[in-house]
């Protein structure tokens, strides 16, 4: 499913014109990724979290050079699923 799709859904569910669905929807998105990128946690309580993650300094190979490279730590956006989120995913049959 694509963004447009989503703004699509909740139009048709909500009867809000499809540009102030991709107004909110932006808005939202650019929230989410400033919170994050300030290294601060956003939670969506039934939904999930959204954080920062610190990846360790490693060991990498240059397969085609056959070289060993470092890899410095860095850090990476994860996202973490709610219990109840993770739970409700279970129960549904994949097609």
């Amino acid at each position: 499913m694509r963004k447009a799709d989503i703004i699509t859904n909740i139009a048709d569910k909500t009867g809000i014109p499809k540009v102030d669905i991709l107004v909110t929807l932006e808005t939202f998105f650019k929230e989410v990724k400033q919170t994050v990128f300030e290294c601060e946690t956003v939670s969506i309580r039934g939904f999930g979290s959204f954080t920062v993650k610190k990846r360790a300094a490693k060991k990498g190979r240059n397969i085609k050079k056959n070289e060993v490279v470092d890899i410095p730590e860095h850090y990476i956006p994860a996202f973490k699923p709610a219990k109840e989120f993770v739970a409700s995913i279970k129960t549904v049959k994949v097609k």
